[in-house]
């Protein structure tokens, strides 16, 4: 079962590349929303996207995993390439899954690559401080622009015993400037902040050259990022303090639906608008052929007229 429809535009703005997202900082705020698929991916071009973050959170959030961790190059790049073809002028980043930058800068490389290769990438994203910068150097050095992620990082979900707010102690959060720096220095063109208090997302956002986009950070970052299907209200399961809805699209999406089995009940659908007809004087005779006991006696005739005309 398919429906046919032509491929939706996406907006004509210019490119948006990685260079265009460094030189962002300090300016106009950055817009990045997360989005799996090409639908998503045209609706968020189409709002006014700079970045399309194609994130391992469609583990939880699309596929029902409990967290990130079953996510592989494969499926990442699967759902990247769908946002991809969407064409649009935001710039699409992939999200490294977990073990794909972790065991060699080679290795890391040949994954990073697939993101652009197949899956149509401008950048990719990694998890992790200056412990990540060997591999980080080893990408940029292919040519491929990385952006970083620091505070809770959710590959490192049991390391750190669950979702938690990262850099509320003096010692952790200084750990975590030294993070942002070397990431910075390394060459990273902007870097995720996640669930870390607001003054040290401020913090790092000044000690840093390139741009923080904050995800349950505060409002003193260069830009924000929210997921798709939260910001949307795709989804009735929990959600963290820093989710803003601004719709209720799964509630208007089951009452549409309720109305459309009502309506297969009633008979309402499909409608005269809805359905294909056929002209007056060949549905008749079509009756004809099967309610007068003679169809075969015409069909065979029909079909003997058929091949004479080929």
């Amino acid at each position: 079962m398919s429906s046919y429809s032509k491929k939706a535009e996406t907006s004509k703005r210019p490119k948006m590349t990685a260079p265009k997202v460094r030189a962002r900082k300090g300016g106009d705020k950055l817009r990045m929303v997360t989005a799996y698929d090409h639908p998503g991916a045209v609706i968020a071009d189409r709002a006014g996207a700079d970045i399309i973050l194609v994130g391992d959170s469609v583990a939880n959030v699309v596929l029902g995993h409990e967290d990130t961790l079953s996510m592989t190059v494969n499926a990442m790049i699967h759902h990247t390439a769908a946002v991809s073809r969407a064409n649009p002028s935001a710039l699409v980043v992939g999200d490294m899954p977990w073990l794909s930058y972790h065991t060699s800068p080679e290795d890391t490389v040949q994954n990073a690559g697939r993101f652009v290769q197949e899956g149509g990438a401008g950048a990719v994203k990694l998890e992790g401080g200056a412990k990540r910068v060997e591999m980080i150097t080893a990408v940029l050095d292919a040519e491929i622009p990385v952006m970083g992620h620091i505070g809770l990082t959710p590959q490192s979900v049991n390391q750190m015993g669950g979702y938690r707010v990262q850099g509320r102690n003096v010692g952790p959060a200084y750990e975590m400037i030294s993070d942002a720096r070397a990431l910075a220095e390394a060459g990273v063109f902007a870097i995720v902040l996640e669930g870390i208090p607001d003054v040290l997302a401020e913090i790092i956002t000044n000690e840093v050259a390139v741009p923080t986009i904050g995800i349950g950070a505060g409002n003193n970052t260069d830009g924000q990022v929210l997921v798709f299907h939260d910001l949307l209200g795709l989804h009735d399961g929990h959600l963290p303090k820093f989710v803003r809805q601004y719709a209720k699209l799964a509630d208007d999406a089951t009452a549409a639906m309720e109305q459309f089995f009502a309506d297969v009940q009633s008979g309402a659908f499909p409608g005269p608008d809805e359905t294909y007809v056929m002209d007056e004087e060949s549905a008749q005779l079509l009756r004809d052929m099967t309610d007068g006991g003679y169809a075969g006696l015409i069909g065979d005739d029909l079909m003997a007229d058929e091949a004479m005309e080929r």
